[in-house]
């Protein structure tokens, strides 16, 4: 795909290693792995060493997808991808030595951190505490002005450190078909408003999905879980003039206490996220913990991770996902052939109109 041929073009001049083994450590105990005094940098670290199953799986069904690739395009050139960049930066100001250095530098840390080449990054003037990777062939980051005024540097890397891993899982460029999606299929034709309306809930449960994986990164950006979790803290209720004031253990309850509940309460949260871009920060901070514990972000600091070029294969079908996602994404998934080419490019056509109008 495109997205990744450019973002590719640094990294394929870099060695490619197979799998590291430098060492293995291994988380223990009931607390996440937390603290580094040195951060570590991983050199040609592939995104499989931190993406989710079912984000894994899902992408690669519509990516093995023929013309899946120019169906998007479509979709964008109905707009123009031009526009789709300015829809995010036109009030925003762009990062730069000369230009907030204090955020470009943690960019380049971050970026060289995962050894992936350097990407624009732009803030917005906006309220809410939030940040954003979109794009096609060059995908750029939009940092919230809100974000940065409740956050410190370090939760700024986690912040930042997710948005580069968006970009380098490709996510980027489905994020940004979901969010044409969600702009402009209700403005289209009643029908065809129909018609994407599954691919459309399809990719929001995806999209959960790599929020997780892209929390991982962000750890390995930062290498400090007390710190993640805070990150996530500031997003879920974080109030100016009282910065660095979040109890990280008294979220973690918070977030055990929500993870746990059963019956009617499970039904009530899964209505609660069916139209979210995003999970609840209280099911990342659970699910982050989990991965932090489980062993897998232990070994990757001490050098055992998937390298690019030496990804394990996926079947293609979503049994490599198991129970990750709801019947009615698994069918989209698994026959994304029946779903979405009509459906998107019927949604381009309908852009192209509105566009004329």
């Amino acid at each position: 795909m495109a997205a990744k041929k450019a973002g590719n073009k640094k990294a394929a001049s870099k060695k490619t290693a197979g799998k590291k083994t430098a060492g293995k450590k291994r988380a223990t105990g009931k607390k996440p792995v937390s603290g580094s005094p040195k951060r570590v940098s991983f050199n040609n670290i592939s995104a499989a060493s931190w993406e989710h199953a079912t984000d894994r799986a899902a992408l690669h069904a519509l990516r093995t997808l023929p013309g899946f690739d120019t169906v998007i395009r479509k979709v964008v050139g109905a707009i123009g991808e031009r526009n789709v960049r300015l829809i995010f930066t036109a009030q925003a100001l762009e990062v730069g030595p000369d230009q907030y250095p204090d955020l470009h530098e943690i960019l380049k840390e971050v970026s060289a951190t995962l050894d992936w080449p350097v990407p624009k990054l732009y803030v917005s003037q906006t309220p809410l505490a939030n940040a954003g990777a979109v794009g096609v062939d060059n995908p750029f980051i939009v940092l919230n002005s809100s974000l940065v005024e409740l956050s410190s540097p370090d939760e700024l890397r986690f912040v930042l450190g997710h948005e580069v891993a968006h970009i380098i899982s490709e996510h980027a460029l489905y994020r940004t078909l979901l969010f044409l999606l969600l702009q402009f299929s209700r403005a289209a034709v009643p029908l065809v408003g129909q018609a994407v309306a599954p691919i459309t809930l399809a990719l929001l449960e995806w999209n959960r999905k790599a929020e997780v994986s892209c929390d991982r990164a962000g750890l390995l950006a930062v290498q400090d879980v007390d710190t993640a979790v805070g990150a996530l803290g500031v997003m879920a209720g974080g109030v100016r003039g009282r910065e660095g004031s979040i109890n990280v253990e008294a979220l973690r309850t918070q977030s055990e206490a929500y993870s746990d509940s059963e019956g009617l309460d499970t039904f009530f949260k899964f209505m609660a996220t069916a139209g979210r871009t995003h999970p609840f920060p209280v099911i990342r901070v659970r699910e982050l913990d989990r991965w932090a514990v489980g062993g897998e972000y232990a070994r990757i600091l001490g050098g055992e991770f998937v390298a690019r070029g030496d990804e394990p294969p996926l079947r293609d079908d979503m049994s490599a996902a198991g129970d990750g996602f709801s019947d009615s994404a698994q069918e989209v998934f698994t026959n994304a052939d029946e779903y979405v080419s009509n459906a998107l490019s019927a949604f381009a056509g309908a852009l192209r109109r509105l566009a004329r109008d």
